[in-house]
């Protein structure tokens, strides 16, 4: 029986000292015996648990036998970027494998779909294409992975698509919001580099209001706005104004300008460097601020979270298989060095001289409603203050929302949806595509 191998991540002494992917690769004999534990299930839950309808099993098969050009041909039909999935997503996938089922051992699906779409790069698979030009202009605004896909598949069906992207390049919360050592920025530049070579046209520092969108939608056949959520959720306690709180965002985009070469004067930066540092939120946005924190060379890092502590996994009971389990996530920011609290709510922020010092936080606990809907928060302990020189709030984004547009006119991603997976606003960008193109065919 062939055991389930990772291919495991970098020593935590070495990683921390930049800002380089985390994660390894296996050699190509393991990988095609790691392909090859999947089953071919008759009812693939894989392929049902995939917002793509990637086909895990098809391109799994592929792998086992060798033949690497054809799992990618296989895996880019339904996936137009593999490679961006392939490092970030959480692989619902994997969670609704069989062998997740009985051994709690899934297929490496997202590693697998990582390795075939690395070697499509390197052998050359990957390349520019010339498509049709049907005579239709469509405008894509925002270049996220909802946009970006979106304007692929309209470009790919003959449209001329131009992409207006508010910042100085595309990718979206790709670029500007996951840390590259989970995402190296050159693969989207690599993919971007295709995408123009196509047709796909970009005008990049272009900040598209409501009225820019309904003037768009008078100058091309159809607008695709694919904005995001750009509004984080802010917390208006007392001490908000000190210096030293700050958004997760306003931390995690400029570390990423900084590594692309943009500069920032000593006000501006926003670094952990020498600090004691507090996030609140517990979700992937927060495991990154702890990450960049420890690359940055923070003195400390606590993350509280206002919700109970998730069960220890690996199952779920509340969401049996094949659903995706909502258990504890340890990850490999977590594991560089981090103490974890739930059921924490935070009361104030407390400073000195205009500079933030500590958090006065307390335990809290949560009981059911007698009328339903959401549970009663309840004291659970005494005020105490966590000792913090820098706070990052990250406690998601709100759903935004939109006028009434024009009829050729079409929202998609977290901007329809609200914040979610990227490999779901990538399956919206995708459903949107066709959505325009029958549109424009009627």
């Amino acid at each position: 029986m062939i055991e389930r191998k990772e291919a495991g991540h970098r020593p935590i002494h070495d990683r921390i000292q930049d800002f380089g992917e985390v994660e390894q690769t296996l050699n190509s004999h393991d990988r095609k015996e790691q392909a090859s534990r999947c089953m071919d299930c008759g009812v693939p839950f894989c392929h049902w648990a995939c917002p793509l309808g990637n086909k895990a099993p098809e391109w799994n098969a592929a792998l086992a036998k060798g033949e690497w050009e054809l799992a990618y041909r296989l895996l880019n039909s339904t996936n137009d970027f593999p490679e961006f999935t392939g490092r970030i997503c959480p692989a619902l996938c994997e969670k609704a494998c069989v062998h997740n089922l009985t051994d709690f051992a899934p297929t490496t699906n997202r590693e697998n779909e990582c390795s075939i779409t690395e070697a499509a790069w390197r052998e050359g698979w990957i390349s520019a294409q010339q498509y049709e030009r049907n005579g239709k202009k469509v405008a894509v605004v925002g270049a996220g992975p909802a946009g970006l896909v979106a304007a692929n598949r309209l470009n790919k069906m003959g449209y001329s698509v131009t992409v207006f992207e508010k910042n100085e390049d595309a990718g979206g919360l790709l670029r500007y919001g996951i840390p590259n050592f989970k995402l190296n920025k050159s693969v989207i530049t690599r993919r971007l580099n295709v995408m123009k070579e196509e047709g796909v046209e970009f005008q990049f520092n272009q900040a598209v209001d409501e009225a820019k969108i309904q003037e768009l939608a008078k100058e091309y056949a159809a607008v695709v706005v694919s904005t995001g959520t750009p509004t984080a959720r802010n917390l208006n306690i007392p001490g908000r104004e000190l210096k030293g709180v700050h958004l997760a965002l306003e931390m995690l985009a400029q570390q990423n300008r900084v590594l692309a070469g943009m500069e920032f004067s000593k006000e501006e930066r926003v670094t952990a460097k020498g600090k004691n540092v507090l996030v609140i939120g517990g979700g992937d946005t927060g495991s990154d601020c702890i990450g960049t924190s420890h690359r940055q060379g923070c003195k400390s890092v606590t993350q509280i979270e206002i919700m109970p502590k998730p069960v220890e996994g690996p199952a779920d009971p509340q969401n049996p298989w094949p659903n995706y389990p909502r258990v504890l996530k340890t990850t490999t920011s977590h594991e560089e060095g981090c103490v974890r609290r739930w059921n924490i709510n935070t009361l104030e922020f407390i400073g000195k001289d205009g500079k933030l010092t500590g958090v006065k936080v307390q335990p809290i606990d949560w009981k059911p409603n007698p009328e339903g809907g959401r549970p009663i928060m309840v004291e659970a302990g005494e005020p105490e203050i966590i000792k913090a020189e820098l706070v990052l709030l990250a406690m998601g984004f709100l759903k935004p929302e939109h006028p009434e547009y024009p009829a050729n006119v079409f929202v998609c991603g977290d901007a329809a949806n609200g914040a979610s997976l990227v490999v779901r606003a990538m399956a919206s960008g995708r459903k949107t595509a066709y959505a325009v193109d029958k549109f424009l065919k009627k």
